[in-house]
């Protein structure tokens, strides 16, 4: 079973005119944001959903001013006995309480030409601000239902970012999972990113996993990516 949680808020302005005959920027309701990302292997979880080649990642997400925002995010997927894509639609609210984050929603998780895969699962984030760091604790809950065998499945994850410098930054995670998908196993990863300006960064990425059951998929790899964001 194939699966990805993911979350993009960018932002686009609107122009305005103004009766001094000059123009200023003035943020609407909604912001539309638009990402493109290419992978050397598309890995969630630790585990490999391209078989081990590169995919290809674009999104569009729309934030209203209140916190709700919805988004659609697409990959190409290997072998999964239908059109070979994902495609996760997300609804949720995100709001900033002081230094504090919080985010909640659900996601539905599409696969084109075999729907007796699609199922939903729920998430919910809580980060903040340490110093020059971030850290997240992230939670997803799939509720038992017949795509995922009528039994659910938990996901609790650790996640945080350190700036190096400027432009590079250091990130890493710790997760854990029980349920439909994995048996008390584990995931982490380390990796850094390359702001290279113009809204591209490149990151180059270390995961590994335990409790795979010798996963090929599984192994511990090194991932590199670009992305564009508009």
């Amino acid at each position: 079973m194939i699966r990805k949680f993911a979350l993009l808020a960018l932002a686009i302005p609107a122009i305005a005119a103004t009766p001094a005959f000059a123009q200023e920027e003035e943020k609407g309701p909604l912001d539309i944001s638009f990402s493109l990302a290419a992978v050397s292997d598309y890995r969630f979880r630790g585990l490999s959903l391209s078989n081990k080649q590169p995919a290809f990642q674009p999104s569009v997400t729309v934030n209203h001013d209140s916190g709700l925002y919805v988004s659609v995010w697409g990959s190409n997927i290997a072998h999964n006995d239908g059109d070979d894509l994902e495609v996760d639609l997300t609804a949720g609210f995100s709001r900033d309480i002081g230094n504090v984050n919080i985010n909640g929603g659900a996601i539905y998780y599409l696969y084109p030409g075999v729907s007796d895969l699609n199922y939903v699962e729920l998430f919910g984030s809580i980060g903040t601000g340490i110093g020059k760091s971030n850290v997240m604790l992230n939670v997803a809950y799939a509720p038992s239902q017949k795509n995922i065998g009528d039994t659910d499945n938990f996901y609790v994850a650790v996640s945080g970012t350190h700036p190096l410098t400027e432009t590079l930054t250091l990130n890493g995670s710790v997760g854990l999972e029980d349920g439909a998908f994995g048996n008390n196993k584990k995931d982490w990863s380390l990796g850094l990113d390359y702001d290279a300006g113009h809204g591209i960064v490149i990151g180059a990425k270390y995961i590994d996993t335990a409790h795979t059951n010798d996963d090929r998929l599984a192994k511990p790899t090194g991932v590199l990516s670009i992305s564009k964001s508009f």
